[in-house]
């Protein structure tokens, strides 16, 4: 059985270092799915779940907040500021950030304030949907 090597790391810590047969995440241009000996390729990754099927067929899941993939043949690397585990996520958490950064498009004062609030909006929406999309698979 052919595996890559995969690893999803935050600012703070290695969140999965690993053997798997598949990889998806969301790529800048849509989704993208990855498998031992993938063509080598360095993107940008948009909010939301990175889905890997280690070696052994279990599926791991993580969010990640954006961040920049490096595909090599052997070798996945996802780096992101912010990466957590699916069992992890902490949904009431995620719906009050969320119901803060619509406060912040709300009120902000000026065009920087509102792509700011804006972004964090977009980031805790992408939250919700992952953590959604997570549990409805267990």
């Amino acid at each position: 059985m052919s595996t890559i090597h995969v690893d999803v790391v935050s600012a703070e810590e290695s969140i999965f270092s690993g053997e798997a047969k598949f990889v998806a995440l969301p790529g800048e241009a849509g989704e993208l799915g990855i498998y031992p000996r993938h063509t080598p390729l360095i993107t940008r990754i948009r909010p939301g779940s990175v889905r890997i099927t280690a070696a052994d067929g279990q599926e791991e899941f993580v969010f990640v907040a954006g961040g920049i993939l490096e595909v090599q043949p052997d070798c996945v690397t996802v780096l992101s500021d912010t990466a957590v585990r699916g069992k992890d996520l902490d949904e009431e958490k995620a719906n009050v950030a969320r119901q803060v950064a619509e406060e912040a498009v709300r009120n902000a004062k000026s065009d920087i304030d509102l792509a700011r609030a804006q972004s964090e909006l977009a980031v805790m929406a992408a939250q919700i949907a992952a953590l959604r999309k997570f549990r409805a698979k267990k």
